[in-house]
C-alpha cells in the first residue's frame, strides 16, 4: 500500500504542489504540463502484459530507457523545454521510487 501511495502520489500530488508553490501566476497551466509527464507511459502499450505491478519501468520501456532519461535531463536547461523536462524527470523519479520499493 505504501508503494502504491508513494508512486501515484509522486505522479499526481507532487506536480500540483510544485505548480502551486513555485508558479503561482500560471499554476493551472504549469500543473497541467507537469501532470502531462504521465503521457510517457504510452510506451507501456508495447509491453506484454501492458501492466505488470512487479515490473520496473526504468530501463524496460523505450520512453523509460537510460538514453531517454539522459535526454529528459537536458531539457530543463533550456527555457522553452524547462517544464516539459521537469515533468518527464518527475515521472522518472516516481517510477524509480516504485522500482526501489519493489
Amino acid at each position: 500500500m505504501l508503494r502504491f501511495l508513494l508512486h501515484y502520489g509522486f505522479h499526481f500530488i507532487v506536480p500540483i504542489l510544485i505548480a502551486l508553490t513555485f508558479y503561482k501566476e500560471d499554476r493551472l497551466k504549469v500543473a497541467l504540463i507537469l501532470l502531462g509527464g504521465i503521457l510517457i507511459d504510452i510506451d507501456h502499450l508495447l509491453a506484454t502484459p501492458i501492466f505488470d505491478s512487479n515490473r520496473c519501468s526504468i530501463g524496460f520501456h523505450p520512453l523509460h530507457s537510460y538514453v531517454a532519461i539522459i535526454g529528459y535531463s537536458i531539457l530543463p536547461f533550456f527555457e522553452k523545454t524547462r517544464l516539459i523536462g521537469l515533468a518527464l524527470i518527475l515521472h522518472i523519479i516516481a517510477d524509480s521510487l516504485d522500482c526501489l520499493l519493489m
